[in-house]
């Protein structure tokens, strides 16, 4: 007597097992590792300015450090808006927006290549700036910005290491687009 032998199709899907949810993860390591060098960056800066000048200080009269006299000066001032103090006083909805931000970025993540290495250390920087402005609005109703540059007698709004993370991040992504558009 002969086994009985049934006809089965087989789905490769079935089959192929799906990576561990560690591997995963570990396909976005760039990304992570600088998404986390950014925060922790700009969360320890922000402790030390905390801790060394009383806020709010702009102004060599007021306390601010000079680094480079008429050029760089260390402050200590809160903004509740975006860049160049846009939305001013919507700090909460600010806070919302970077999470859906972050949400989109995620759900996105195949759609804007963040499996490349370059899309990778874009959206690191971007990340992480993005979460240190984020902990600083929930947590003081405000970021906190401390550099402060001046070119003669235009004073550039005062930003932090999340905001240059930010910033660098974009224009990096966006550089990246137009000389690899697919």
């Amino acid at each position: 007597m002969q086994p009985k032998v049934e006809a089965t199709t087989t789905d490769l899907s079935k089959d192929t097992p799906q990576p561990p949810r560690l591997r995963r993860i570990w396909a976005y390591r760039k990304l992570l590792v600088i998404a986390l060098i950014v925060l922790i960056a700009d969360q320890l800066s922000k402790q030390a300015i905390l801790a060394s000048l009383p806020y709010p200080t702009y102004g060599a009269e007021h306390g601010a450090i000079t680094v480079i006299r008429n050029f760089f000066y260390i402050v200590h001032v809160g903004n509740t808006g975006a860049a160049w103090s846009m939305f001013s006083g919507q700090s909460l909805l600010l806070a919302v927006f970077a999470l859906v931000t972050l949400i989109a970025i995620f759900l996105w993540r195949r759609a804007i290549g963040l499996k490349e290495a370059r899309s990778q250390i874009c959206f690191g920087l971007l990340c992480g700036g993005i979460v240190g402005n984020v902990i600083d609005r929930l947590r003081y109703g405000h970021v906190i910005d401390f550099l402060d540059l001046h070119f003669g007698s235009y004073a550039y709004p005062s930003f932090n290491i999340a905001d240059s993370g930010i910033c660098i991040g974009v224009v990096l992504y966006l550089w990246q687009s137009f000389r690899e558009p697919n």
